[in-house]
């Protein structure tokens, strides 16, 4: 049944996608097939062929087999983007088993729970994160560590003095030259990605199928430590087919890779959207405007998929003039609102149309995206391909007219499994809706006459600095363990360029009063958590408000700071 938002439907596009009954290893197979000496990966002037990729890739499966992983293990895969990432991720599906992406910036006591929760056994990182997990494994129980990491220097993957590398900051420098050595793995054995992939080791068959699980990404909530999302191989391959699809990709798309793929924005709709479609990825180990522009200018680049802020940067630059951004064809992206100066000038300065879209680890992002052509500024978009979207009541649970606000619900095949060995959040994360399985969002919005949806709050108490997601409720878990707070309460604050950013209300104890600093607070959370997560801002209070029950009240302390 057409619903309105398909009268702004792209023409050449059906509404929904028959997914290919493969698994996502098979598109990497298919393109290396295909394009066997096309440009898969640029990095820093090296050139991967797809054909490499593939040969690498298997490689890595073979040594992992030959290390004990089997048919559905999971493996934890913790790196900044880099070749070696993206060969792992595939190495990881082609030895049959499942990919647990972990944030680079994450610290030893965070990154204790992405080795215990998924029972992972085997990690591959890089020499600057080796230690950090090392130290994590070192201090778990003896049956609940690793038995395997491997280890990759980011030199192993490029020449630093090849004459077309490119510009390099001085600050990447002190993470991206030195080699460093392999750490001990406590009740294991730590190996060099060199020496991993030197080896003639037989491949396994190929098991794994559309319904096989292929990622566990992990995302927070309101409470406890962070769930694995349960993804099979077709929800991603659909999200990777049509995003590929729906940004008008091509083979020749010569593709900017700067989000992170250990995101589920970053591994989908980019990495994997364009190894489906064969197409060429310039890979950022991470984000530099200069170094942005730079790339696009030399590489010719014609997609560009991002977070506003990182186009804002771009566009403030003091080099911008000397920059062509002539080649792009396709710019877009999520995480936050693109502010509506900053499309309008793209629009008229460019003549780039800033494609918004919207999605969750959950529904292994998209859900909603603008169509290319009659893009909304500020504004989630449509419903993607194959997917249907409501906005109801959250506790009648009818379904609001447009204008209303109420909780976004979602259903397609890009909707995850459910959450790992979590069945009651999995239970609490669906509703059955006009006779079918909903995920609910937990964010609250509305829809227009059009069919668009806006975003206008959330159920959850979720801060979002930047598009990195920052769940109260864990960061005061790790604040706790400071020997001088007795109470924290995170909240968000208003920030000019994250668009929200954490503040820490904080009571101490009163053994430490006047010998504690907010700057103290702040430095201690800088070593203890991820850096997107650590407060910028830290309050300290005499008292928590609190409800009747003792739960303190974190609404009121979140309205008193909007008031300012």
């Amino acid at each position: 049944m057409d619903r309105p938002h398909h009268k702004f439907w792209p023409k050449r596009l059906p509404h929904s996608l028959t997914v290919p009954a493969t698994s996502l290893w098979d598109n990497l197979a298919i393109s290396a097939r295909r394009y066997p000496d096309k440009p898969a990966i640029v990095f820093f002037g090296r050139v991967y062929p797809y054909a490499e990729v593939q040969r690498l890739a298997e490689r890595l499966a073979a040594r992992l087999h030959a290390l004990g992983v089997r048919k559905g293990d999971r493996v934890m895969l913790d790196m900044q983007n880099c070749p070696q990432l993206l060969i792992a991720h595939f190495a990881i599906l082609r030895a049959n088993a499942v990919v647990v992406p972990v944030n680079p910036m994450n610290r030893a006591e965070e990154l204790k729970h992405y080795i215990v929760d998924p029972d992972a056994k085997v990690a591959i990182t890089t020499g600057d994160l080796a230690g950090e997990i090392a130290r994590a494994n070192a201090e778990l129980p003896a049956a609940q560590r690793l038995a395997h990491m491997v280890v990759t220097q980011f030199t192993d993957a490029f020449d630093p003095q090849a004459p077309d590398a490119g510009p390099m900051p001085d600050a990447w420098k002190n993470w991206l030259l030195p080699r460093h050595p392999l750490p001990q793995l406590a009740g294991g054995e730590a190996m060099a990605w060199t020496d991993a992939l030197d080896n003639e080791l037989p491949l396994p068959p190929l098991q794994a199928g559309p319904g096989d699980l292929a990622v566990l990404p992990y995302t927070s909530g309101t409470t406890g430590n962070p769930k694995g999302c349960m993804h099979p191989h077709r929800s991603l391959m659909h999200n990777a087919m049509a995003s590929s699809i729906w940004g008008n990709a091509t083979p020749e798309a010569v593709t900017l890779l700067v989000v992170p793929m250990f995101h589920i924005t970053g591994m989908v709709s980019v990495m994997h959207a364009n190894i489906y479609t064969g197409s060429t990825l310039v890979m950022m180990p991470r984000w530099d405007r200069d170094v942005a522009g730079w790339l696009i200018s030399n590489r010719k680049v014609t997609n560009w998929t991002n977070i506003p802020t990182m186009v804002i940067d771009l566009l403030a630059s003091p080099n911008f003039a000397s920059y062509d951004l002539s080649s792009l064809a396709h710019i877009g992206g999520g995480g936050a609102a693109m502010p509506q100066a900053v499309a309008q000038r793209l629009l008229e300065q460019f003549d780039l149309k800033y494609v918004e879209g919207y999605g969750l680890t959950e529904t292994a992002a998209p859900s909603h995206s603008n169509p290319p052509d009659a893009p909304k500024q500020q504004c989630l978009g449509i419903p993607f391909m194959s997917c249907d979207a409501r906005v109801i009541d959250p506790e009648t649970l009818r379904e609001l007219a447009p204008g209303e606000q109420g909780e976004i619900i979602i259903h397609g095949p890009m909707v995850f499994d459910g959450y790992w060995k979590r069945p009651d959040a999995t239970e609490a994360a669906f509703l059955q809706f006009e006779g079918r399985r909903f995920f609910r969002s937990g964010d609250l919005g509305r829809v227009d006459e059009d069919g668009y949806f806006f975003l206008t709050d959330r159920l959850k108490r979720m801060i979002n600095a930047s598009g990195f997601k920052v769940w109260p409720a864990e960061v005061e878990a790790l604040m706790f363990r400071h020997p001088a707070i007795q109470e924290a309460c995170v909240i968000s604050a208003r920030d000019p360029y994250r668009g929200e950013t954490v503040k820490a209300v904080v009571v101490l104890r009163a053994t430490h009063r006047g010998r504690v600093s907010e700057q103290d607070i702040v430095d201690w959370c800088r070593e203890t958590m991820a850096v997107y997560k650590v407060p910028r801002i830290v309050q300290f209070v005499d008292a928590l408000p609190k409800s009747g029950s003792g739960k303190v009240m974190w609404r009121t302390l979140q309205e008193s700071q909007a008031r300012g």
